[in-house]
């Protein structure tokens, strides 16, 4: 990778622009739950469930399939501007579903809207890569970690929002683009560090080196993300079957992706210390009992089952991230955009597949059968060599002295 045009210029560490970048990532990440979010209501609306997830699986092809391509052209021009023009960019677009009436447009809308996140994820996570000095797990976790918490803030600020003024409402959800744009523009590099930095080395050499190792991830992240997205997109339908209002559907579906913002923090900071590989294996594996657990419990109980459920889900998050750095040094961000788009976005895709097979063979047998995916990528976990990973000594705090 370029390495000079992402290094900061005075300092290794840089707590001030690691919090940036991860506020502007929970924003960007509150825009990624939106369609999900709004199934219910288009569904209401009168469109089929087919049709509402379609939206959000073509949402994934160009918000996250195409990371990986975005991300090699960051490793070989770095174009800082793509954090805050890729923010302002969907959040302006997405903030148009509510108001567009005629779905043809609404499905074309949704896909270029898309293009803003492909652009923020790798130029960002490779940006916070560089000002993490050797807590590079841990200030992933917290960059990964804002994501899911923007992730979980989706359902409550939109769901009253929406259900007592109606979908033309979505209009005021440009707003938080505006405020990350804004931000972005004015804490992040507008052009390379340097201009006589070498172009990155060519990827598929470097690829088919690391191979291998990289399918299995990739299989791995992509089992995790299809239960994840398919909880997220159907759990509220779930609910309805349960006869658990909207509202308060939300609130369990939000607690869940608390927990697993907490829980993605957790693991990265634990992941300096212990290497990335037995923080993986042991969160995937012990979240299928648990959400198990939790579609099967009531009352106070299904509260606590749902954090712990949430926290083990996404432990790993942030890991896979750094891990696939590690793997591939000089293409940290082609290696972010395959951990935060490509693998993700196979998850997502399947999206579009769950809401046929709902209208098929019932919302709760599939919920049912989602929840065994989690055990499925911990297996495949098992396999993963972890010598990429060299332990860190344990940190006197969590957060170092930055400027």
């Amino acid at each position: 990778m370029n390495e000079s045009l992402f290094k900061p210029a005075k300092k290794e560490y840089s707590r001030s622009k690691v919090l940036v970048l991860s506020l502007a990532h929970m924003v960007n990440d509150w825009y990624g739950n939106y369609l999900q979010t709004l199934l219910p209501f288009l569904v209401a609306s009168g469109c089929m469930v087919s049709r509402g997830a379609f939206l959000i699986s073509m949402f994934t092809i160009t918000s996250s399939m195409i990371q990986p391509f975005t991300g090699y052209l960051v490793d070989k021009k770095n174009k800082g501007w793509l954090v805050y023009i890729g923010t302002f960019w969907m959040g302006a677009l997405l903030s148009l579903v509510g108001v567009i009436k005629s779905y043809p447009l609404l499905l074309m809308t949704v896909i270029i809207s898309g293009l803003g996140t492909a652009a923020f994820h790798p130029s960002a996570a490779v940006l916070v890569s560089s000002y993490s000095g050797e807590r590079k797990g841990f200030c992933q976790a917290i960059f990964t970690a804002a994501g899911n918490i923007g992730y979980a803030f989706t359902p409550i600020l939109i769901v009253p929002v929406v259900q007592k003024y109606g979908m033309n409402s979505t209009i005021v959800f440009i707003i938080p683009g505006i405020m990350a744009a804004i931000l972005l523009l004015f804490a992040t590099p507008r052009a390379p560090v340097s201009q006589k930095a070498a172009a990155a080395p060519p990827a598929w050499p470097i690829l088919q080196k690391a191979g291998p190792q990289l399918i299995r991830i990739i299989v791995m992240v992509a089992f995790r993300s299809f239960c994840y997205f398919g909880l997220v997109a159907f759990l509220p339908l779930y609910y309805q079957q349960q006869n658990i209002s909207l509202i308060a559907g939300s609130h369990y579906l939000s607690l869940m992706l608390f927990a697993g913002a907490v829980g993605g923090l957790i693991g990265g900071y634990i992941s300096d210390i212990i290497g990335r590989k037995p923080v993986i294996v042991d969160s995937l594996i012990l979240a299928t009992p648990l959400l198990y657990l939790y579609l099967n419990s009531s009352g106070a109980l299904s509260y606590f089952l749902v954090i712990l459920a949430g926290t083990f889900l996404l432990s790993s998050f942030s890991v896979t991230v750094v891990l696939a750095q590690d793997i591939l040094k000089e293409n940290k961000a082609m290696a972010s955009g395959l951990m935060l788009g490509f693998t993700i976005g196979l998850g997502g895709l399947g999206v579009g597949l769950i809401g046929l097979l709902v209208e098929y063979w019932g919302i709760n047998t599939i919920i049912h059968l989602l929840v065994l995916f989690p055990l499925l990528a911990g297996l495949i976990g098992i396999t993963i060599n972890d010598d990429y990973h060299k332990r860190a000594r344990k940190p006197k705090r969590l957060l170092l002295q930055g400027d």
